[in-house]
C-alpha cells in the first residue's frame, strides 16, 4: 500500500461527498460541466490518445478542480461568461496574459508564478470537451493551439555540501538523519521518502531499493547506492527499535519543512541563496536540487545519474542542478589530442624498457665484479 503524506485521496472523497448538484462559487453552467470532467477523469474516459491511460489520481483531480473553478471565476469578472465553452480564442489568450502580466492577481493581490499549470490544465480540460462533444456529433473548435506552455522555472534553495552538514549537524537527531538522507538519495519528498520501508535498504545499509510502485507516474523504480548516509540511518532506525515492514520516516511533512525554515535561518540568513530562493524558504524538495548538484560532476556517465534520480529525460539534469557548484576541470594533458598521446606514450614505453636494459645491463656488471674481487 502507497502512503499518501498530504490525504489528498481522503480530500477528494470528502469535497465529493458534501458537494451537491451544484459546486459553490460558480454558475451552474460552469459547475455541470466541471462535475462531468472530474466524472470522467475520474474513471478515464475521454483523455487523450497521447496521455496515459486510466484513471487520474486523487491530487490529480483535486488539482484540476481547484485550478478549474478559479478561471471560472476570473472568466466571469473579465468577460461576463457564466459558461466556459462560450470562451473565444482571442478571450482565453487574453486572460492568461493578464495573468501573467499581472494584471489579474491571486486573491492575495500576488502575481501568479506558475500561470503554465494554469494553461495545462485549461487544455486538458479544452482537449476533454472537444472528444465528450464529438461524440454527440458537435465539432468543437481548439482553441488552445497557440497557448504558451512554456515553463517558468520557480526558484529553489542551493546548499552546498559544507552548508548541507552544518545544517544537520546542528539538527535535532532525526531530522539530521533525514537531511543526509535525502542530500545522499536525492529521491522524491515526501511522496517516495514517505513510503520507504526498513526492508528497503540492502546490503547493510549501502543499497537502497525505491520501490515502483511508491514513484510518480513517469518514473521509475531504482536501486541506489548510499554513500553519505548509510551509518547513521543503520543507527537511527536500531534507536527506533523499527522491523522489517515499518517505514522509516513517519513524519509530519509540513512539520518538516517548518522546522527546515527555522533552523536554515538561523544559521544562514535571510539572503538569497544561488538559487534564488530565500534560505528561510527551504523545503525538504530542495535537497532533491542540492543532491544533483552534488552528484552531478561525481557520476562518470550521464544516464548512470539519471537512473539514480529516476529521470528518463537529460533536461533534467540542467533543470534541476542549473550546474551550480560545477567548476572547470580541464587539464593540460587534454589538449592532447589521441594522436599525439598514443606517440608520447609509445616513446615512454620505449625510454622504459631502455631503461630496464640499462638497470640489468648494470647489476651483471656488479655481479661480475664481485666475483672478480672473490
Amino acid at each position: 500500500m502507497k502512503i499518501d503524506p498530504f490525504k489528498k485521496g481522503e480530500q477528494y472523497l470528502a469535497w465529493k461527498n458534501k458537494t451537491d448538484k451544484q459546486i459553490k462559487g460558480i454558475s451552474k453552467e460552469n459547475s455541470d460541466i466541471l462535475i462531468r470532467y472530474l466524472n470522467d477523469m475520474e474513471i478515464g474516459i475521454n483523455v487523450s490518445r497521447c496521455s496515459k491511460k486510466g484513471a487520474r489520481s486523487p491530487n490529480s483531480l483535486l488539482s484540476n478542480k481547484d485550478r478549474l473553478s478559479s478561471l471560472m471565476k476570473k472568466i466571469k469578472e473579465a468577460f461576463g461568461l457564466e459558461d466556459i465553452t462560450k470562451l473565444t480564442e482571442e478571450q482565453i489568450h487574453q486572460l492568461f496574459s493578464d495573468m501573467s502580466a499581472g494584471r489579474i492577481t491571486k486573491l492575495d493581490g500576488k502575481k501568479y508564478i506558475c500561470v503554465r499549470d494554469f494553461v495545462k490544465i485549461f487544455k486538458a480540460f479544452w482537449h476533454w470537451h472537444q472528444r465528450a462533444s464529438k461524440k454527440k456529433g458537435i465539432e468543437i473548435q481548439d482553441i488552445t493551439l497557440d497557448l504558451d506552455t512554456r515553463e517558468a522555472k520557480p526558484d529553489w534553495v542551493y546548499l552546498t555540501e559544507e552548508q548541507v552538514r552544518k545544517l544537520a549537524d546542528n539538527a535535532r537527531y532525526d531530522y539530521r538523519v533525514l537531511i543526509l538522507f535525502l542530500f545522499d538519495t536525492g529521491m522524491r519528498a515526501p511522496t517516495e521518502l514517505m513510503n520507504i520501508r526498513v526492508s528497503d535498504f540492502f546490503n547493510d545499509f549501502k543499497e537502497l531499493n525505491i520501490r515502483e510502485e511508491t514513484v510518480k507516474t513517469g518514473s521509475f523504480g531504482r536501486r541506489i547506492k548510499l554513500l553519505i548516509c548509510p551509518a547513521i540511518v543503520k543507527d537511527y532506525i536500531k534507536s527506533k527499535n523499527l522491523g522489517v515492514n515499518d517505514y522509516v520516516f513517519e513524519m509530519n511533512p509540513a512539520t518538516i519543512n517548518k522546522y527546515l525554515k527555522r533552523l536554515a535561518r538561523k544559521l544562514f540568513g535571510d539572503g538569497e541563496s544561488q538559487a534564488g530562493e530565500k534560505y528561510s524558504r527551504i523545503s525538504m524538495y530542495d535537497f532533491r536540487h542540492c543532491s544533483c548538484c552534488y552528484w552531478l560532476p561525481r557520476y562518470k556517465s550521464e544516464s548512470a545519474l539519471k537512473y539514480r534520480f529516476g529521470w528518463k529525460k537529460s533536461d533534467k539534469i540542467h533543470y534541476y542542478s542549473e550546474l551550480l557548484g560545477m567548476k572547470d576541470t580541464i587539464q593540460q594533458e587534454d589538449l592532447l589530442i589521441d594522436v599525439t598521446k598514443t606517440e608520447i606514450e609509445k616513446k615512454l614505453s620505449h625510454a622504459e624498457r631502455d631503461n630496464q636494459l640499462l638497470r640489468e645491463d648494470n647489476q651483471s656488471m656488479k655481479e661480475q665484479m664481485q666475483k672478480i674481487l672473490e
